[in-house]
């Protein structure tokens, strides 16, 4: 069945390029759009007229390039007519078209006008959404209410994104989407990479681009898709910073304090983010399991309540330079630290009843933790842009190195039912971890003659982990050596990648396809002890991953358009998730590492409908083997959670989304899902079937309430569904936000109210368990309060642009 997806995309592209060159006979009018500054004019909008009398022939948008081409004309005198809001119009002279003749343009530039109305800047404003090819682009100034927002509450209000109160960020329902800015990597956990994101302020964000298929030059590794968080070109000149700092208070408090600098002086660019944070978190955490014989005739059960209450401290520090030897070259050196520090004291409570409910025993475990984690990472990065044309060639070289380790203390003691001690075990570890990334890729861009484009690239990455776990049994204040869990494990991995994807318009169709190999080399092993011996594996696989976009406007002006789209991607496991430790939550349950576990691949179809970028409506079919997740299984009572192949997945998906204004204070974005996920598959208790349809929503409404006023209110509704062996229950959650400009509008003032309702409660049943049942309830601590300020502050004029840089995205996504 793999050969198939080769074979559509293959046939796919084959048809498309027949049928693309059976649509560009006749005449053809081509040419680009540029403002002042000989930079293209995306969206500016482009009119074909027929010089007799100016009737309109045909109109289109300019794509991001600048670009555009009126193709299939009959022989006649035309004009062509581009305007742009806050921009002159432009009328050309007549263009003859002749025996189908191919007329290219010199290119239009516009001016600005220069003219203000009632005292406010005419200024030209994009769309909220567009949707492109092969993503959707989120305009981020389009919305008024982002003024004075930092960049994680843009994406709270993104299509399809969800945040929580610890800062994860989920797309279409999915954990783990990769999160990029400027298309490189942030080097930050999860929960660093929130406390980044609340320091960027939205004034220095231009898109957000959402690729839930990402095209070849991406990793093929994720299946939740790619954020790409593109900044402003760097287009200040002179010194700016912004300040921020708010004080969160939930079931305990949180503080964030962060500063954003940036200096340019003649050819040298300056920039540097410092931030702090101290969060306090608290979780509940309650498992009920029953337990049956062979016959189904129960025979105990247990009621776990545990308690979490870490407390975490994060520096992290983000600094760089940028050197401009000339308008076509450019040098940058990016260095990023992070300092963490967390402690957690979590009490276990466990009651062991009989089969006829009594009360047989009580277990109180106690387990206290500290932990730290050191991250440090530099990126070279080079650019050289051979001419005006966007012939380009880019090289990133990347080194990561990540240290951590933790400390944690277990206590068990065992009561009857009259609180009588009847046992008393100490267990002490000791947890040292380290990882080492490096990385090199380098990209280059050559565009076509008849508006095409090819690109071409490579990679290599190479990393080694090292991780041990010293277990000690402490009796009577003596530690001894525990022997069958104290462990060492080694694992190193290669991987080398190549790709190419070429794009081209024809008139209303426009094709873009790509293949990416990835070689992928990785060794394991686990040195075993005194009294356990060693083992290890190897791992080698070679993977083609094909993607192909085509879209067609099913009108001249590009108001409705249709996207028909394929691709393949690959989920590569976690490296903690291969590690095979175990680690200890009580004396009924402890997690374990699995280095047996595979790569799970997905196929991903989808056919998608916008209409003027104000109402999108997609279907999609995903198709997953070896699909990695969590799972349970059991020995007699203890339950034991790990990473493993669950088999296969199917997801048929039907998303809408919408943006719209009932009024001009009023701004409304709607997205829903409704997806069905099949999982089937061998499993420990035999074949795993399940299936569940669920619905899934989230909308945002900001409202201008005056020229310094706003406010918000969002939420998010999940019906409940399928995830492997967990069957969730609905939860949702309903947040609410009021703003005011102060400081001349450089300064703002926020306070938000996250889950008012705390309706958010993660919980559950736990499926497919060997003579047992399980529910789980989580009780999260995401009813916060936050009073948040930002201020701006700095003198700044222009300056040339700062690259895009990175290559280290998809390792350093598996090292947290």
């Amino acid at each position: 069945m793999r050969f198939l997806p080769v074979l559509f995309f293959a046939l796919f592209t084959l048809l498309l390029f027949n049928f693309a060159d059976a649509q560009t006979t006749g005449g053809k009018i081509s040419g680009s759009v540029l403002d002042d500054a000989k930079k293209p004019l995306d969206g500016a909008t482009v009119i074909l007229l027929v010089a007799k009398d100016s009737s309109v022939v045909s109109t289109q948008l300019a794509n991001p390039d600048g670009n555009f081409a009126f193709q299939n004309l009959k022989d006649n005198t035309y004009l062509i007519k581009a305007t742009y809001i806050g921009y002159k119009n432009y009328r050309s002279d007549a263009v003859v078209i002749s025996q189908q003749n191919q007329v290219n343009l010199p290119a239009i530039t516009l001016s600005t006008t220069g003219k203000k109305l009632t005292g406010v800047d005419v200024t030209a404003q994009k769309s909220f959404i567009q949707q492109k090819i092969d993503r959707t682009v989120v305009n981020v100034g389009a919305l008024i209410s982002n003024t004075g927002a930092n960049a994680l509450e843009v994406l709270e209000k993104t299509p399809g994104v969800q945040v929580d109160a610890d800062g994860n960020i989920t797309f279409k329902g999915k954990g783990g989407v990769m999160v990029m800015i400027d298309d490189k990597p942030t080097y930050l956990s999860a929960a660093n990479l929130a406390t980044y994101l609340r320091s960027l302020p939205a004034s220095s964000l231009d898109q957000i681009e959402l690729m839930d298929n990402p095209p070849a030059k991406y990793d093929a590794a994720g299946n939740a898709g790619v954020i790409n968080i593109k900044t402003k070109k760097n287009t200040v000149r002179g010194f700016h910073a912004v300040v921020s700092a708010d004080l969160a208070q939930g079931f305990y408090g949180r503080t964030d304090e962060s500063i954003n600098l940036n200096y340019r002086i003649d050819k040298v660019n300056l920039f540097a983010n410092v931030a702090y944070n101290e969060n306090r978190n608290f979780r509940r955490l309650e498992i009920d399991r029953d337990y049956f014989d062979a016959n189904g005739n129960p025979t105990s059960s247990l009621s776990d309540i545990s308690y979490f209450r870490p407390v975490n401290h994060n520096t992290s520090i983000k600094a760089g330079m940028d050197y401009f030897i000339s308008p076509k070259t450019t040098w940058g050196i990016v260095f990023t630290g992070d300092i963490s520090r967390d402690h957690d004291s979590s009490p276990v409570y466990s009651l062991l009843y009989g089969k006829n409910g009594e009360l047989d025993s009580t277990i109180n475990t106690l387990n206290t933790s500290k932990n730290h984690f050191n991250s440090n990472g530099i990126n070279i990065n080079y650019t050289h842009k051979f001419d005006s044309t966007g012939r380009q060639l880019t090289f990133d070289l990347d080194y990561i190195r990540d240290v951590s380790g933790s400390n944690q203390l277990f206590v068990n003691n065992t009561f009857l039912p009259d609180n009588t001690l009847t046992n008393s075990t100490t267990l002490n570890d000791n947890l040292p971890a380290t990882i080492n990334i490096y990385s090199v890729k380098a990209d280059y861009t050559h565009p076509l003659k008849g508006k095409a484009k090819i690109e071409a690239g490579v990679k290599s990455s190479y990393v080694n982990t090292d991780n041990a776990a010293n277990y000690f049994n402490v009796v009577n204040g003596v530690s001894s050596i525990d022997y069958n869990n104290t462990n060492r494990f080694l694992y190193k991995e290669n991987i080398n990648a190549a790709y190419v994807n070429f794009n081209k318009n024809f008139g209303r169709f426009s094709l873009q396809t790509g293949l990416r190999l990835e070689n992928t080399n990785g060794n394991g092993h686990q040195l075993g002890n005194a009294e356990r011996r060693d083992s290890s594996f190897i791992n080698h696989y070679t993977d083609l991953f094909p993607t192909a976009y085509f879209s067609y406007n099913l009108d001249t002006a590009g108001h409705n358009v249709l996207v028909v789209s394929y691709g393949r991607r690959i989920g590569r496991p976690n490296y903690g998730s291969l590690n095979p430790f175990t680690f200890f939550v009580d004396e009924f349950t402890y997690f374990s590492g699995n280095p047996f576990l595979r790569p799970q691949f997905t196929d991903n179809y989808k056919l998608a409908y916008s209409f003027r970028s104000l109402f999108t409506v997609a279907l999609a079919y995903n198709y997953t083997t070896d699909v990695q997740g969590e799972t349970i299984h059991n020995t007699g009572d203890l339950f034991i959670s790990t990473t493993g192949n669950i088999g296969q997945q199917k997801t048929l998906d039907f998303s809408v989304n919408t943006n719209f204004q009932p009024a001009k204070w009023w701004s409304v974005n709607l997205y829903a899902e409704v997806y069905n996920n099949t999982y089937q598959g061998a499993f420990y208790t035999g074949y795993l079937n399940q299936s569940q349809v669920t619905f899934s929503g989230n909308g945002s409404n900001q409202f201008t309430l005056s020229k310094t006023w706003s406010a918000e209110l969002s939420g998010f509704y999940d019906s409940g569904g399928t995830y492997g062996q967990f069957v969730t229950i609905p939860k949702g959650m309903l947040n609410a936000a009021i703003q005011k400009k102060i400081l001349n509008n450089k300064g703002s003032i926020k306070l938000n109210m996250r889950d008012i309702f705390h309706t958010f409660t993660p919980s559950g049943t736990i499926t497919n368990i060997v003579g047992a049942n399980a529910t789980f309830h989580n009780f999260v601590d995401t009813r916060v309060a936050t009073l948040a300020f930002t201020y701006s502050f700095g003198k700044l004029t222009n300056t040339p642009e700062k690259r895009e840089t990175g290559g280290a995205d998809s390792e350093q996504g598996r090292a947290h």
